[in-house]
């Protein structure tokens, strides 16, 4: 117990002293995207000719129908792009041979191919890469909501299922607002970040890393750089998950849907204090959505907010401890 409290407050001062050097934000996320971008370009080069692959696609009308397609080029969304708008506009996620499969990124031999919706028979998988999009919508919202005057540090985002009620991103940020609690205008503003991202359709662009190239785009965060080194050992192939959407890169523990256009209804609705963890105040930040193609009466979005405001317990929730600093209820910070 002594040795773990030591490892804690070496792990503060680290991020504390690393927080005193970290560049301004727009510049780490400018690093973090050349460094992506970079590792993109040596992926693609790694196909310099054009080879043909053999794509059956699977699902309601589409057995039998064999797309030839690019080699290490070609996504599912160019087969989408191959059949109907429909396919284009509501396909969410796909299956390769079976195995779930980001709609953006390339195919690397002949395969099957089903294209997921919300709609279908069993929406489970869809639903949970959706839940899991809306959480990082909500992280990158996060980390520039405060512009440059406080530091924010991204944490793991726990895993939820959909039935949890909300979707949660946790964060630790800067130990000068150790004290304060949101008031709702400023989940508003949240929200509005959200909405603009939404507004723009943006892609979330999926890489595959060796962990030497994630360590590099996290730098500037040991937070981070631990999670990869976690996520890179229990992945058989040793490698981990990027995600772009704009100029901020994450990591990702599951497929995330196409893009932000997928989104609709969408609110932050909580930022609880789970108590001091690792590397600061740990808080859980929480929202609620629904897709494109599934809406909610207003009366229902109401019930489904109030639950969503409610803090979702994980088992990585740390304990509060005695002699923290109580919340100011109802400070608003101006993002």
């Amino acid at each position: 117990m002594a040795t773990r409290a030591v490892s804690q407050v070496l792990r503060r001062r680290f991020a504390s002293a690393a927080a005193a050097v970290r560049p301004p934000g727009a510049e780490i996320r400018s690093q973090r995207s050349a460094v992506f971008s970079r590792e993109q370009a040596r992926q693609r080069g790694l196909y310099p000719r054009i080879e043909k692959i053999e794509v059956s696609m699977q699902g309601p009308g589409l057995d039998g129908t064999l797309l030839i397609m690019n080699k290490g080029v070609s996504t599912p969304l160019s087969c989408a792009r191959h059949l109907t708008e429909y396919h284009v506009t509501n396909s969410a996620l796909a299956l390769v041979d079976g195995e779930l499969w980001p709609l953006q990124q390339p195919l690397t031999h002949s395969c099957s191919l089903t294209l997921l919706t919300f709609k279908d028979s069993d929406p489970t998988p869809v639903n949970q890469a959706y839940w899991r999009s809306c959480a990082a919508l909500l992280g990158q919202v996060l980390e520039t909501a405060f512009k440059d005057d406080f530091t924010v540090e991204l944490l793991t985002t726990p895993e939820v299922p959909v039935t949890s009620g909300a979707f949660c991103c946790d964060v630790v940020l800067d130990p000068q607002l150790d004290s304060w609690t949101p008031s709702e205008e400023s989940l508003r503003s949240l929200t509005r970040g959200a909405q603009q991202l939404i507004h723009q359709d943006l892609v979330w662009e999926p890489l595959e890393v060796a962990p030497s190239v994630a360590l590099e785009v996290f730098s500037h965060t040991r937070c981070k750089q631990e999670e990869v080194e976690q996520k890179a050992a229990r992945n058989p192939k040793g490698t981990v998950m990027l995600y772009r959407c704009g100029d901020h890169v994450l990591l990702s523990g599951g497929p995330l849907v196409a893009r932000t256009g997928l989104c609709s209804q969408y609110e932050v609705t909580a930022l609880h204090t789970l108590g001091q963890g690792a590397w600061g105040l740990h808080r859980r930040a929480q929202g609620l959505s629904l897709p494109l193609q599934l809406q909610a009466h207003h009366t229902v979005w109401r019930k489904l907010r109030q639950r969503a405001e409610k803090l979702v317990r994980t088992t990585k929730i740390s304990e509060k401890k005695k002699g923290s600093h109580p919340p100011h209820e109802g400070q608003t910070i101006v993002f």
